[in-house]
């Protein structure tokens, strides 16, 4: 067994792989670019080196300097984590040339597997269906949309080389070939190296489903059951769990030997996944093969109870499997949330920025249920720009579907990230979503369900209730603590009242909120003034907790808190609102007070994110139409298209190609 690996990459698959090689006693090494001086990795490893420039490409893509780093440490191994160099196939055998091994499967089968063209056509070899389309090279956008027309729409532009989301296009028409042919080519040669596409066919109505498996350079090799991925943002996975819901255990088996069958074809030694598309009816065909380890791996782990980086480790060391086919069995069911450094609110822009306060949702496992949380992050930490935008994973685990989907979205409300602005608001609205509970998902979902896009959301009923019950207790316990302060008057009077008038937002909820022991009782007022059933609220919450988290009648309950001016700002299930909470003589003074009226903004391009201004399409003085493209800034590898929202003429232009703005900097002003 290896001394010491050094580890190729950075962020949270850093630190998980860190964390088996310490089970293992197995020392390791971090490698680090400018930007990531501080990050969690590198204060984990037992050394660190520091490898270049924050750009990866000076710094985590380039392969000389990685081996230079394993040279000044005496690491025997590298394992790459996934992304980066991960799949390229130079990286193994530069290493080989080196003395060191590879923690990962041999070159043959990355090349055999890591190219999407090469995938397909060894696929089809070994007799696995796939999806129809054009594998040849494409020359221009020109021939994308022939390809296309001979295809049918919709088509799928996918990156060669790519993986993450990165680098795909679905495209319903010529115009949206044409573009998304150059798009895609830009992003993955941005994020690759290699900007080669493929066009196929794209499944209506899919679903999104992946068989994991696991080989040894003995020529074993098994697969550890599914996880479905089907719900998709922008090609990019954001929720996966395992089992999935559609599977029977015929066509799982059925995928698990087609999946091993391909492995076999090619070698393949070491822990890679198979993807498929699928149909509602249960169909699949084969996509793509991922030559390396899965963001979403935990869910796999959780219900099979196998470490998949262990596994990885032991093989490249040169051990047979100790796992047979028939020892694998799926217990249970896991989930799995992708938590971004992304604003939902404004169509899922990258934030980034230093994260003042991160209290991410307590990692346990009790009464059957497990919380894990694979960060790369930690309080006082910076959010790049140069990198991806991934904040955490947060998996449970349950007996049940049902049960690991309500202590996911527990563990949501449980956890708090201010400085920055990220998905938990979506990812809490997506667990508690009725279409999500019942399975019936495809890779669609998101589109279909939030057509124009996330936006905040007024709470209503229950939710609404509940929310407004937390605002009332937090406002008696700050009103104690008032109290409390040397030289104030008591304010009997204050203390006497029980009814409070409770706003979220412009909502009203009447109530009464008394102190009951260690927690207060809540009856909600009626419409003709009487009471209703009492409501016991409990938790050690105290002023400065960024999470009440208690019980509301025994059922666990967790909500975010922030103070705002006379208030605070509650988030819970994905609802977020600003709470004040007034006595009856405030409150008929408060429904005077007009709302502030927001700052138009309609004549101005504002940038959306701190990004690079890759391309401005128009000029001063040009007459443009609604939709049509006006710039492209390119931040955390992916190139976001900023569209006219109205017919207008181009006033000033702010911005030129090349500039690097921050947030809301002004690009384009319109007449």
């Amino acid at each position: 067994m290896f001394k010491r690996i050094l580890i190729a990459n950075r962020g949270e698959i850093a630190c998980r792989v860190i964390k088996t090689a310490r089970r293992m006693g197995i020392e390791t090494v971090a490698v680090y670019s400018e930007a990531d001086r501080d990050a969690l990795h590198v204060e984990m490893a037992n050394e660190a080196v520091l490898i270049g420039p924050p750009a990866a490409a000076e710094s985590y893509l380039v392969m000389d300097k990685i081996i230079e780093a394993c040279r000044k440490t005496g690491a025997e191994a590298v394992h790459p984590g996934y992304g980066f160099l991960s799949e390229r196939e130079a990286f193994p055998r530069a290493l080989a040339d080196a003395g060191i091994v590879f923690i990962g499967p041999n070159p043959g089968a990355i090349a055999a597997m890591g190219d999407k063209i090469e995938s397909k056509k060894a696929a089809a070899l070994a007799k696995v269906s796939t999806v129809p389309g054009f594998l040849g090279v494409i020359e221009d956008a020109q021939h994308a949309v022939k390809i296309a027309d001979e295809i049918g729409y919709p088509v799928m532009i996918k990156a060669s080389a790519g993986g993450g989301g990165k680098g795909m296009r679905i495209a319903r028409s010529k115009a949206e070939v044409a573009e998304g042919f150059d798009l895609a080519r830009a992003e993955a040669k941005a994020s690759f190296g290699d900007d080669r596409v493929f066009i196929e066919k794209f499944i209506v109505d899919p679903r999104h489903i992946e068989i994991q498996v696991l080989g040894d350079k003995h020529g074993n090799v098994i697969y550890l059951g599914e996880r479905e991925c089907s719900i998709q943002r922008r090609n990019q996975k954001v929720i996966e769990e395992a089992p999935s819901p559609l599977l029977d255990e015929t066509t799982r088996r059925l995928m698990g030997e087609q999946a091993v069958a391909l492995a076999k074809a090619v070698n393949y030694d070491s822990a890679g996944t198979v993807e498929f598309v699928a149909g509602q009816d249960k169909s699949f065909y084969f996509l793509e093969m991922n030559t390396r380890l899965q963001v979403e791996h935990p869910v796999t782990e959780l219900v099979t109870g196998i470490d998949l980086v262990e596994q990885m480790i032991r093989v490249a060391a040169g051990e047979e499997l100790a796992i047979k086919q028939e020892d694998v069995q799926l217990s249970g069911w896991a989930v799995e949330s992708r938590v971004y450094a992304e604003d939902p609110f404004r169509n899922f822009l990258p934030s980034i920025g230093r994260l003042v306060k991160y209290r991410p949702a307590k990692e346990s496992c009790q009464d059957g249920v497990t919380v894990r949380n694979d960060t790369g992050v930690q309080e006082g930490g910076e959010i790049s720009m140069f990198y991806d935008p991934m904040i955490a994973k947060l998996i449970t685990h349950a007996p049940s579907r049902a049960a690991a989907i309500e202590a996911q979205t527990h563990a949501l409300d449980a956890f708090y990230v201010d400085g920055i602005r990220h998905n938990i608001p979506f990812l809490s609205a997506l667990m508690t979503h009725p279409r999500w509970r019942e399975g019936n998902l495809s890779t669609g979902f998101i589109a279909e369900e939030f057509p124009k896009g996330f936006s905040a959301r007024v709470p209503e009923g229950e939710i609404a209730r509940r929310i407004a019950a937390v605002g009332a207790a937090i406002d008696r316990v700050l009103g104690e603590r008032k109290r409390q302060i040397s030289g104030q008057m008591i304010g009997r009077a204050v203390i006497r009242e029980r009814r409070r008038c409770v706003w979220l937002e412009r909502t009203e909820i009447p109530l009464d909120v008394i102190r009951e022991g260690e927690g207060f009782v809540v009856r909600f007022a009626n419409p003709d003034g009487s009471l209703g059933q009492p409501h016991l609220l409990q938790s050690p919450w105290v002023p400065g907790d960024p999470v009440w988290e208690g019980t509301i009648d025994g059922r666990p309950i967790a909500v975010q808190v922030r103070p705002i001016p006379n208030g605070v700002r509650l988030a819970h299930h994905g609802y977020e609102v600003g709470v004040n909470v007034f006595t009856q003589r405030e409150a008929s003074a408060a429904r005077w007070m007009k709302e502030v009226d927001k700052a138009d903004t309609g004549k101005k391009v504002l940038c959306p994110m701190p990004g690079l201004i890759v391309s401005i399409a128009v000029e001063e003085g040009q007459e443009v139409k609604a939709g049509e493209t006006l710039a492209i800034v390119e931040a955390m590898k992916m190139q976001n298209v900023l569209r006219a929202e109205n017919d207008g003429v181009v006033k000033k232009i702010h911005a030129a190609a090349g500039a690097t703005l921050p947030v809301d900097a002004l690009i384009i002003e319109f007449a």
